[in-house]
């Protein structure tokens, strides 16, 4: 069966991967995150922060315990590069009204994590507005070293920026099987995060959202495995 799992090399070779944005150094780290050696920060999208409660409260028969696995893989990320800085690009919230739903314990465990560093957090669609309840800073797009970091990719092929929004997941056919993941997704001038969310669907990066994105033009794609994060030919990659 075809598993993303290394099998012949060390655990800690796929725990993370370089990228270069514009010449900028990062490392994509297995649960979906980013860190900027440079800058101390690590970086997450999409969040989606009590999307199981809201779900729920539709009748959607689904374990609320989202975020509070959300929170965890983000302070295992943590753990491994004690950044500084925490920048979270948009829809840290599956709604406005989800700041007010956070469990005791899952808001102490986002306390805890926001000691001692900066915490920024980026608005998205989901979440124009967050509530002082969730510490931190708000605000809109920034720009760190001629780098934009914003929650929705800007239209055509522009440089210089990373964003989410977008859930970008990658479908890989080998050997008779398949698998469909959330996968980072760039052409070394653009750099997009998968969804870091417990509950997130995902959109084929051989979509054709994703063409104005990228085109043809150099397009890598690091896929999150079982135990790791692998780069892919994209020659492998299928559509839906």
């Amino acid at each position: 069966m075809l598993e993303l799992k290394p099998e012949r090399l060390d655990f800690d070779d796929f725990q993370e991967q370089l990228i270069s944005v514009c010449g900028k150094i990062f490392r994509a780290d297995m649960t979906g995150a980013l860190y900027w050696p440079a800058e101390d920060a690590l970086i997450v999208a999409d969040l989606q922060l009590e999307k199981g409660s809201s779900l729920a409260r539709r009748g959607q028969l689904i374990p609320p315990y989202d975020t509070r696995e959300t929170l965890r893989r983000l302070a295992e990320a943590l753990d491994r590069y004690n950044a500084a800085t925490v920048i979270c690009l948009g829809d840290s919230l599956h709604e406005e009204e989800a700041c007010d739903r956070i469990g005791t314990e899952e808001l102490q465990m986002l306390k805890i994590m926001q000691e001692n560093r900066e915490w920024i957090w980026v608005t998205g669609n989901h979440d124009p507005s967050i509530g002082e309840r969730l510490g931190g800073h708000v605000t809109g797009d920034i720009e760190v070293e001629g780098i934009l970091l914003r929650h929705e990719p800007r239209p055509g092929r522009v440089t210089h920026e990373i964003a989410g929004h977008m859930h970008p997941a990658a479908k890989l056919c080998l050997h008779g099987y398949s698998i469909r993941r959330p996968c980072f997704v760039g052409n070394g001038t653009r750099l997009i995060l998968p969804a870091f969310a417990t509950y997130a669907g995902g959109l084929n990066i051989l979509a054709e959202p994703f063409e104005p994105l990228f085109g043809n033009d150099g397009l890598r794609v690091w896929m999150l495995g079982q135990e790791g994060l692998y780069p892919m030919a994209t020659r492998l990659l299928k559509e839906d």
